[in-house]
């Protein structure tokens, strides 16, 4: 079925990201897979080609392009290059943390951090996880308290993309730890603040080329100017930016599923087996067929979602279900696809081992399917 999401521009963006890829990234996948993080000199690099927080306004060195199809068209590309892990950090700090540098700053903040954000000078992450306490985010316990003109910040974050790269971190944390979720505030720490420590590079199952690290903090002192909008509404912000977040990450959940039934595709028309492609065995082409349908399937729906967020209609729970489902698609068109190519598909120098191991943490993070399913099912009065 012909899609008809994008126009020319799209297109044309989608070429210069994908010659980006292959010039930039692709040779060096293997490389940032063994040192577990992506250098500096590749998000300077994105950010000169036009690639990092694109939706800036002119005004701040961005290209005022929020529109949500330029970022499904980086899911899209970074997926088929076999990127997804070495971009990651990049879709993070273009779909997730940029809407609260766009939404909840004001004039003066927005001219100290957009025009860094926009030429990678500095990359950007969100600290909500704490150890023990996963999507209840109104139980955190890292608190802020007031002194003067700032925020005293003490607690612990885990799991943060971007962790070691991150030079601005937005960190959720109880101003008022009498309240529950009316008690959380946004504050911006920034690298070199006197207190704030980074943990070990935590070693993962898959994602290796993505820098995920643990977050302390000691007694930090956060002006009060680097506080995200107004002081207890944190947690209404979030809330907020949890569809787009979702949604990104369903995007290059279907993106992934995509380009691992492209690969292995081809796998099964180069294989031979008892003198024909494997792909000709009924057993193969019935599967294929099957994620070929499901992948279709999902891509109307993950494109219908992208138009509703720029039209500002995108409901939680629609972005729930587009999570759930694309993130649950993704993992087992992944495992499918390994079977496909037997023996192979184990071995760490095909790109469908790595997807089969990167894939693993899309139902995990960004709220687990479970969460999914409870938000969807509170929508329909239980």
């Amino acid at each position: 079925m012909e899609r008809s999401l994008f126009s020319e521009e799209h297109e044309m963006f989608r070429s210069s990201f994908r010659s980006f890829l292959d010039r930039e990234v692709v040779p060096r996948n293997e490389e940032f897979d063994r040192e577990g993080i992506v250098g500096r000199d590749v998000w300077e690099s994105a950010g000169a080609s036009g690639f990092l927080a694109f939706a800036v306004p002119e005004a701040y060195g961005g290209a005022g392009a929020r529109d949500f199809r330029y970022n499904q068209v980086v899911a899209e590309e970074m997926c088929a290059a076999d990127t997804f892990a070495s971009v990651t950090g990049i879709t993070l700090h273009n779909d997730v943390t940029l809407p609260y540098f766009l939404d909840y700053t004001n004039d003066e903040q927005k001219a100290r951090w957009l025009p860094g954000m926009v030429t990678g000078e500095l990359i950007t992450a969100v600290a909500m996880t704490e150890p023990g306490i996963g999507s209840d985010l109104a139980s955190i316990s890292t608190t802020a308290r007031r002194d003067g003109d700032s925020y005293v910040l003490n607690g612990a974050k885990t799991f943060i993309t971007n962790g070691i790269n991150s030079d601005l971190v937005i960190v959720a944390a109880k101003t008022d730890p009498t309240l529950k979720h009316k008690g959380i505030s946004l504050l911006v720490v920034e690298r070199g603040m006197e207190g704030f420590d980074r943990g070990r590079n935590l070693d993962k199952i898959g994602l290796h080329a993505q820098d995920t690290a643990e977050m302390f903090f000691h007694d930090v002192r956060v002006p009060v100017e680097n506080r995200l909008g107004n002081e207890g509404e944190g947690f209404l912000y979030l809330v907020k930016n949890l569809p787009q977040e979702r949604l990104s990450i369903a995007s290059a959940a279907i993106s992934h599923a995509r380009a691992a039934l492209d690969w292995t595709i081809d796998y099964c028309g180069e294989r031979s087996a008892f003198g024909q492609p494997i792909g000709r065995f009924q057993a193969s082409k019935f599967k294929l067929a099957e994620m070929a349908t499901e992948i279709a399937v999902g891509q109307v729906f993950a494109d219908r979602c992208v138009l509703a967020l720029n039209d500002g209609t995108l409901t939680a729970e629609d972005a729930a279900m587009a999570k759930w489902w694309l993130t649950e698609l993704q993992k087992r068109t992944m495992d499918s696809c390994v079977q496909l190519f037997g023996g192979y598909g184990y071995m760490s120098e095909y790109p469908i081992s790595r997807a089969y191991r990167d894939a693993r943490v899309t139902t995990i993070y960004g709220g687990t399917t479970e969460i999914m399913k409870e938000v969807i099912g509170r929508s329909l009065g239980f």
